[in-house]
């Protein structure tokens, strides 16, 4: 039995915290979806997506689902049966995206790359650069591989399939990554964006939020792959006028506004620099703990969660049961080939100084009574070291 008592901390690299902004407005009565002025309150929601993807020609989808449904639409919208695909599988997610596809009756050319490290541009432009009658007809990228606290420059991957001249799909999983990292539909030539609704947007799960190029819409009239549920064209023609083909989730709806509001006042930049520093943060405390992340170098270091890798006979499973059931911590837990070996520290959403040392306290707490070798102090210092330096070259002053 538990003896934690008061508000527990979730620190989970999804679901995240939700603002009270956006719970009060979720917390709304059930409203007629049919009614005829339903599109004055959808149609600003669709308006706000696209300068949260940085789109000027890219269509924004909102499904009532998680982020694999969208991994399921982009996928059976934009292929039909039998296409191959090209996919770096290097975490737990990516590699759920390649069993997908593999079960969904597409030809999966894989490449397996160490966990921990991210996205081989070279060796993806080099498989494009060889698949000479187009085969390829889509690359799959994981932006942000939430297991191991890796994220890969998408823009670089783009510059690699230019290189090769491919004219295969870009899909981007951006789960973990949209509306907390730079993320640049338009830039980067992206095809679909896959994200959803539990952690850079901040509300609870269940909204499958994504965008599709004009590339990508007009595959989708000629692929033939089943879909029904998520067939795309059905959303895009109906959400043009501001309505949905099925019941829509309206109290996220509601939410979703809110949440893309917070975004686009903050300014996208502002909210990708926050990140950067708070998660600098984390990596400093790590640094300070003496321990290594799983991400094995600084290029690669995710700015929305940290994997952080124990001491050899430390059990992952205890020490996050034990911060769990003594603190009240919740931590993400190894996944698959790192289970029992790390503990994550998602650091994104809704997300400030104190509530980042509050969760690196805690941590030295836990570590203490796992008895772990560290000097009490020294990853709470180095975090305060990191987040006292000047922001932007100007001066820290108190509020007078």
């Amino acid at each position: 039995m538990t003896r934690f008592i008061g508000t527990r901390a979730l620190f989970i690299p999804g679901p995240t915290n939700v603002p009270d902004a956006v719970r009060r407005a979720i917390d709304l009565p059930q409203q007629d979806m049919r009614a005829p002025d339903f599109a004055s309150f959808t149609l600003p929601i669709f308006e706000n997506l696209k300068k949260v993807f940085r789109t000027e020609t890219g269509t924004p989808v909102v499904f009532p689902s998680s982020g694999t449904g969208l991994w399921e639409a982009a996928l059976t919208n934009c292929l039909s049966p039998g296409d191959r695909v090209l996919v770096a599988r290097f975490g737990q997610f990516s590699h759920l995206w390649v069993d997908m596809a593999e079960r969904l009756g597409f030809e999966v050319e894989c490449i397996d790359v160490e966990w921990g490290r991210g996205i081989p541009i070279e060796q993806i432009e080099e498989a494009l650069s060889q698949d000479r009658g187009h085969a390829i007809k889509a690359v799959l990228a994981t932006q942000n591989e939430t297991a191991t606290g890796v994220a890969s420059d998408i823009g670089e991957l783009r510059a690699a399939m230019d290189r090769a001249a491919h004219p295969a799909l870009l899909m981007v999983d951006g789960v973990s990554a949209v509306g907390s990292l730079e993320h640049r539909f338009d830039d980067w030539r992206i095809d679909v964006t896959v994200s959803g609704s539990q952690k850079g947007f901040m509300l609870p799960a269940g909204l499958g939020i994504g965008c599709f190029s004009e590339k990508a819409l007009t595959a989708a009239e000629s692929a033939w792959s089943r879909r029904c549920y998520f067939d795309v064209r059905d959303m895009v023609a109906i959400n043009q006028t501001g309505y949905f083909p099925y019941t829509p989730p309206t109290n996220l709806l509601a939410g979703l506004k809110v949440a893309t509001d917070m975004l686009l006042d903050e300014g996208l930049d502002a909210v990708t620099a926050r990140h950067h520093r708070l998660a600098g943060a984390v990596r400093a405390a790590v640094a300070g703990w003496g321990l290594q992340l799983c991400a094995q170098e600084a290029r690669w270091h995710s700015d929305t969660v940290s994997a952080v890798m124990l001491p050899e006979g430390t059990d992952g499973g205890a020490f996050i049961r034990h911060a769990y059931f003594e603190y009240g911590i919740s931590y993400g837990a190894g996944l698959s080939k790192v289970a029992g070996k790390l503990f994550r520290i998602g650091h994104l959403g809704d997300l400030n100084e104190t509530m980042v040392l509050q969760i690196l306290g805690a941590t030295e707490l836990v570590m203490r009574d796992m008895g772990m070798a560290f000097e009490t102090g020294s990853g709470v210092a180095a975090a305060i070291e990191h987040l006292s330096r000047p922001v932007g070259g100007g001066l820290k002053v108190a509020a007078e």
